[in-house]
């Protein structure tokens, strides 16, 4: 494949149209574009399938876009893995503004570059995420390194409505919430999220009732995990 093949090819995990399991949408008909790939490995990722590039089937971005206008659907999701790392993002995102679709980019924030979305859902990823152990335990340092960065959360806020969801487990991850928060100029709060960490039915259910609990106390939103509670670690879903 050329190099200009690649820049308007991305790699895709799956395509599938569900429900928004999570943040200010919670419950809206999406389509969701997963996008294989991500420069991170959070020791509770609930999508391990997208982490490599490999695992994903190469489209170009217009067999991408024909493939969500199948679906009778306006919201679209585009996910990953980490969607920030293709450089064919940019045009994607034209063309699916361009048919009209309202357009949620889903990213961990680690790095910025002009995009068009109607929402950015930012996830800053806590040193709960590190992979201390288990088959990424050897990216921990990689990951440790990566896993925040302030500008370029701070220029997703500036230029774009959006969201802040934080994956929270223990108070100290709390303290460590608070801490970036306050590093970010120009904070609406009202639009920072608590989501519990959990990835089957059980353990969402256990973590909810605290997390929600956290919520009041702070006066943030709580971020449900629906497609947890509806479905647990089904795939597609």
């Amino acid at each position: 494949m050329s190099e200009s093949e690649q820049k308007f090819s991305l790699d895709v995990a799956e395509i599938f149209y569900s429900l928004q399991g999570e943040g200010r949408y919670t419950g809206q008909v999406s389509v969701f574009v997963r996008l294989a790939g991500c420069n991170l490995r959070c020791f509770w990722c609930d999508t391990p399938y997208a982490l490599e590039k490999r695992q994903g089937r190469s489209m170009s971005v217009e067999q991408i876009v024909d493939r969500v206008g199948s679906y009778d659907c306006r919201h679209v999701v585009v996910t990953g893995g980490e969607p920030l790392i293709w450089p064919g993002l940019s045009l994607l995102l034209h063309e699916l503004h361009t048919a009209g679709k309202f357009v949620t980019v889903e990213t961990n924030g680690t790095q910025y570059r002009p995009i068009e979305a109607d929402l950015v859902s930012i996830s800053p990823k806590l040193a709960n995420s590190v992979p201390k152990d288990g088959p990424h335990a050897d990216f921990a340092r990689r990951h440790e390194r990566a896993r925040l960065n302030v500008e370029a959360i701070e220029a997703f806020m500036e230029r774009h409505d959006y969201q802040l969801k934080f994956v929270v487990d223990a108070e100290e991850d709390l303290v460590e919430m608070e801490a970036i928060l306050g590093r970010l100029a120009n904070l609406n709060r009202a639009n920072v999220m608590l989501m519990p960490q959990a990835r089957t039915k059980a353990a969402y259910r256990r973590a909810a009732p605290r997390v929600a609990q956290w919520c009041i106390e702070r006066g943030l939103a709580f971020c449900p995990r629906l497609q947890v509670e509806l479905w647990g670690a089904r795939r597609g879903r």
